[in-house]
């Protein structure tokens, strides 16, 4: 297509790597880069058309872009080792957290089914066989820690390690502290910070849940690949914690 045509919102299509056209409409209003589009190669196409529905217009800065290309960046090294069919990889990736609920929610757990559905509706859009829009949304429905769902595709057995690896290691740590301020929780217990004499309680201290949820993620890792990544990162996040608690 001519660059001009680029220029034209809603009104152009373009070509993905099977030859699927993507008509462009209406979108959420982030703020995509190049380069973001870039990193889905050789889907840039199918990239510049999901990712402006990809966050929901979040604020939420733990499931933002970079928590998207981080993802990518993890299921990329999966799939080289496992397979899989790539092209759903990148959609299931752009979009499983295409619909936002705070991690104190009650409705939380609902969260992967809605962004399936959500994803399901912008696939069809564009002219995706129903049993690719189905396989994708499964893999995003099955991703959620809190949704508790078994990953039965490769797809979604990728998907769900890809971003559980996001949750532990370094970045998982950083993570961890962000979401604690969003939600007004405290770093630790002054008076018990490693729960010697009282119950573990992550809603009101950031460290407890490390051993709430964090610590336990390693154990459910689908893909060979995935486990691998996973010791190493569960080894900096133990070692992060340790550190820590030398400090208080």
């Amino acid at each position: 297509l001519e660059k001009a045509a680029f220029e034209r919102p809603f009104s152009f299509l373009v070509r993905g790597n099977r030859g699927a056209a993507y008509a462009a409409g209406p979108t959420d209003s982030a703020e995509i880069s190049p380069m973001s589009i870039a990193a889905f190669a050789p889907f840039e196409a199918l990239a510049e058309h999901l990712l402006p529905h990809a966050t929901d217009g979040t604020s939420d800065g733990s499931h933002d872009q970079s928590h998207l290309l981080r993802v990518w960046k993890n299921a990329t090294a999966i799939h080289d080792e496992e397979g899989g069919d790539r092209e759903i990889l990148a959609a299931a990736t752009i979009l499983h957290d295409c619909v936002a609920i705070e991690k104190n929610s009650p409705h939380r757990a609902q969260a992967s089914r809605l962004a399936a559905e959500k994803a399901s509706k912008l696939l069809a859009d564009i002219g995706w066989q129903s049993s690719r829009v189905a396989a994708t949304a499964h893999a995003i429905e099955a991703h959620s820690f809190s949704a508790n769902i078994p990953p039965r595709t490769l797809e979604a057995k990728i998907l769900q390690d890809a971003d559980r690896l996001d949750a532990i290691g370094m970045v998982g740590a950083a993570r961890c502290f962000y979401i604690a301020g969003r939600m007004g929780s405290g770093l630790y217990d002054p008076l018990d910070p490693m729960a010697i004499d009282r119950n573990l309680d992550d809603k009101s201290f950031a460290i407890d849940h490390f051993e709430v949820k964090l610590f336990k993620l390693t154990a459910g890792f689908n893909t060979v690949r995935g486990a691998q990544i996973a010791k190493v990162r569960q080894e900096r996040l133990r070692r992060f914690l340790g550190e820590f608690l030398d400090e208080i």
